[in-house]
């Protein structure tokens, strides 16, 4: 008779199954406080080319290849990344610039919350560790209507745009509720911020992304103005 699975088992089974599991899941927390676990986990997913991605920014867990098992994959060719999940590359750019208009103000609120929380504790003697703001709390919403009038020309228009907003939902890279597009588990977990960030800032987007920072500034400063009136 087999004996049963351990926990380290048990997880990587469920996130072979689920793709990605939340953060809160009993298992996953965890993991995330045992060292053992969790190094236990990584050693079963690394039998089978895989490795478990978590970063505190993100409200999900997640599995992706070893980098030493991608060529084996996929091939060369498979490295470029557009074709790694059968993205075309219109949708590829969607991706980017969804990235980039969700994830990079998202850690930008959750540093300054971060930092805010931290000095209002600098009284406190004994203070515990306060923790990032999940994602869920400060991830910002983009409007379809926004995105259509801003990139649909590059994108590929109404149809074009529309059924690949259709396969980045389905790979979990984003939500849909009505004209809202938010961050979906993967967002954050499988486009490096690293080496993704800078490029994006120093580009054409960033640009883009400076225009969207300062309109907002003065939306909040036009509604303030309103309450106070």
């Amino acid at each position: 008779m087999n004996a049963p699975p351990d926990d380290a088992a048990l997880l990587a089974a469920e996130l072979l199954a689920r793709r990605w599991l939340p953060r809160q899941h009993p298992r996953v927390k965890r993991a995330l406080v045992d060292a053992d676990l969790w190094q236990a986990v990584q050693d079963r997913l690394a039998q089978v080319g895989l490795r478990l991605v978590d970063n505190i920014h993100a409200d999900h867990v997640t599995v992706a290849l070893m980098r030493g098992a991608e060529s084996a994959v996929f091939g060369e060719g498979g490295l470029d990344g557009s074709n790694n999940i059968e993205l075309p590359r219109d949708a590829v750019s969607l991706l980017v610039v969804l990235w980039s208009l969700i994830v990079l103000p998202k850690r930008e609120r959750q540093a300054a919350r971060a930092a805010a929380a931290e000095s209002d504790g600098q009284g406190e003697m004994f203070r515990a560790d306060k923790p990032l703001p999940t994602a869920a709390s400060v991830s910002p919403i983009v409007s379809y209507k926004a995105l259509l009038a801003d990139f649909g020309n590059q994108l590929g228009k109404k149809v074009r745009l529309d059924n690949n907003l259709r396969r980045l939902e389905a790979h979990g890279f984003i939500v849909r509720r009505g004209d809202d597009i938010g961050e979906g588990p993967l967002l954050d977990l499988l486009l490096e911020y690293d080496a993704l960030a800078p490029r994006i800032l120093d580009g054409a987007l960033g640009d883009v992304l400076a225009q969207r920072r300062k309109e907002s500034a003065e939306e909040g400063g036009a509604a303030m103005q309103g309450q106070e009136g």
